[in-house]
């Protein structure tokens, strides 16, 4: 079966980007023209679903689609940077007598420039640059172009994005689009492939959920007599190989209480809302939540996947009955499934926070623990208080690793704050990791 490629992008550049993808027979295209930003949403949402991969013609509609965040399959964008660049140059100083430090350009990272007239042998540098991270508009390319030509410190725009070109050719302002090549489109397509290759190499990988039930909470009255225990097994089996069914895996008990059931990461990634929450026992299946404590593991063996599940169900046990963890085969783990302190730190050493661990007395995983939590957060102030509810540990706990830190430099307090009138302010700390 054909893969779908799904193409976004303007009319010129869709002309190069056609001409490339019928050289892939595995490849079936759906085409999208857009004429203006404000409509790639609604030209794209009809066909969210239509494609297994996403090509952007550039950045500004890559980066808001991505932004949009409702494509999960892989996206990608034809960068207008090396061969594409180099063209534009060489008919602006052949054909035009224009020098580069006589144009203005966009889209690029200072970085990128410097680094790509320094390749081509070109020694004058730039002097006027607008690189931007998320969207932006034609009119404010238009804008920034215009302006400095109009002052006399450009002879000419250097625009990789159509509209920008088209707006500023309409206020009369000399400009040129730099267009995709066919060799940077073959290579995005590539990279696309590979990365499609590798995603459902991933999804055949082994998942494995090792879970505890106490059988005894299906005891209603409270009895305790060998049949019923005994029963109450049974029906927690009965419930479990439905749930297993669903999953299109194999079920084995574990010992008393506990049972793993091995699938596929697919398979899992999808029931868990790709690891962000539980699936719904108790209303499909009538196992109720807050009675299974679960750890996920994934792995390139059955073996290895299993190993890890027992490592996830650890650190759920640590937070309490009806917590989820997940483990991957990066040793990377996720969790709790479904709270809003979710979080994903890496049980691995790095280099960065071997030497951190030994300067304090805290392990790596804490520190990566405290890691994850800021980079969540976006934020590298915090306190007790809060640290405590994100690694379900106690305020007590979270106190003595913020002062750990601090008695070593990598934390200071920057301030206070009252939770109410007669509680006890909670210091802020800043950390520096």
């Amino acid at each position: 079966m054909k893969l779908r490629l799904g193409i976004l992008g303007a009319d010129d550049s869709m002309e190069i980007i056609e001409s490339v993808t019928q050289e892939f027979e595995e490849l079936e295209c759906l085409k999208i023209v857009y004429w203006n930003e404000e409509d790639i949403f609604d030209l794209i949402e009809p066909h969210i679903h239509d494609a297994d991969l996403w090509l952007f013609s550039g950045k500004v509609p890559y980066t808001m689609v991505k932004e949009w965040g409702k494509i999960s399959v892989p996206m990608a964008y034809v960068p207008h940077m090396g061969a594409s660049l180099y063209r534009t140059l060489l008919h602006l100083s052949h054909q035009c007598e224009i020098k580069v430090r006589e144009l203005s350009f966009d889209t690029f990272s200072a970085r990128e420039l410097i680094l790509f007239l320094k390749e081509a042998g070109i020694d004058e540098g730039y002097t006027w640059l607008l690189h931007y991270d998320g969207a932006i508009t034609a009119g404010e390319l238009a804008d920034y172009h215009e302006k400095l030509w109009r002052e006399g410190k450009t002879k000419a725009a250097v625009t990789c994005l159509r509209t920008a070109d088209m707006e500023l050719r309409a206020r009369g302002v000399p400009v040129h689009r730099v267009l995709p090549t066919r060799a940077g489109v073959l290579s995005v397509i590539h990279m696309l492939l590979r990365t499609h290759e590798m995603l459902h190499f991933k999804d055949t990988q082994i998942a494995v959920q090792i879970m505890e039930i106490d059988p005894l909470r299906e005891l209603a009255g409270g009895t305790f007599a060998t049949d019923e225990w005994q029963n109450a097994e049974i029906k927690t089996m009965e419930k479990l190989l439905r749930y297993t069914k669903h999953l299109q895996g194999s079920l084995k008990t574990a010992g008393p209480g506990r049972y793993a059931i091995f699938t596929t990461r697919g398979i899992m990634q999808n029931v868990t809302s790709d690891y962000r929450a539980m699936p719904d026992l108790d209303e499909a299946f009538g196992i109720h939540a807050e009675w299974v404590t679960c750890g996920i593991g994934i792995g390139k063996t059955a073996y290895e996947a299993e190993i890890h599940a027992g490592t996830a169900l650890l650190h759920a046990k640590e937070r309490g009955p009806g917590h989820w963890m997940v483990f991957f085969d990066d040793k990377s783990i996720a969790g709790p499934l479904g709270s809003q302190e979710q979080i994903s730190y890496s049980s691995a050493s790095s280099d960065r926070l071997q030497t951190l661990s030994q300067q304090t007395s805290l392990s790596v995983l804490t520190l990566s623990k405290l890691d994850s939590i800021l980079k969540k957060r976006r934020s590298q102030e915090i306190n007790a208080h809060e640290l405590a509810q994100y690694m379900q540990i106690l305020p007590r706990s979270a106190r003595r690793i913020l002062m750990e830190l601090e008695s070593n430099g990598l934390a200071q307090v920057v301030g206070e704050e009252s939770p109410n009138p007669r509680g006890r302010p909670r210091k802020v700390y800043r950390i520096i990791l």
